[in-house]
């Protein structure tokens, strides 16, 4: 599963996907609606491939925690992110049994839910073993 070229912008609501690169900022793709706007260096922005989870020993990167949730639902939406924080931990410790409940926080798991649900309605959530076989 890869999030290349997903991102999201702090101060902004939901994901955005990089498609072109200018000389002082990125212009960039609304996944939920398709609107186009520049998003400028002073923007926060981060890489969703770059992004983890805490866990009890190493770090998980994000895609991994995201193929396992897509597993666990056989592909389907999530719960909604804006339901009961404590289902969602719950859910949140099927797939990734060793998170560290104590550093990840109620807002982490819910913007972690609010983004698989938009990647999983743009279609973007495609397992590697899938990607691979359609390159072939």
């Amino acid at each position: 599963m890869s999030l290349r070229g997903i991102i999201s912008i702090s101060g902004k609501s939901g994901l955005y996907k990089v498609v072109a690169q200018g000389k002082n900022n990125v212009i960039v793709e609304s996944l939920e609606d398709g609107r186009k706007f520049p998003a400028f260096a002073s923007n926060k922005i981060s890489a969703l491939e770059d992004i983890s989870i805490y866990t009890i020993e190493d770090d998980v990167m994000l895609a991994e925690v995201y193929e396992k949730m897509y597993e666990k639902l056989n592909g389907g939406e999530a719960m909604s992110h804006k339901g009961d924080v404590g289902d969602m931990r719950d859910f949140l410790g099927e797939v990734l049994p060793n998170y560290d409940e104590d550093r990840v926080n109620n807002s982490d798991v819910k913007k972690l839910f609010q983004w698989y649900n938009i990647l999983q309605n743009a279609g973007l959530l495609v397992p590697e073993e899938v990607e691979g076989d359609e390159e072939e």
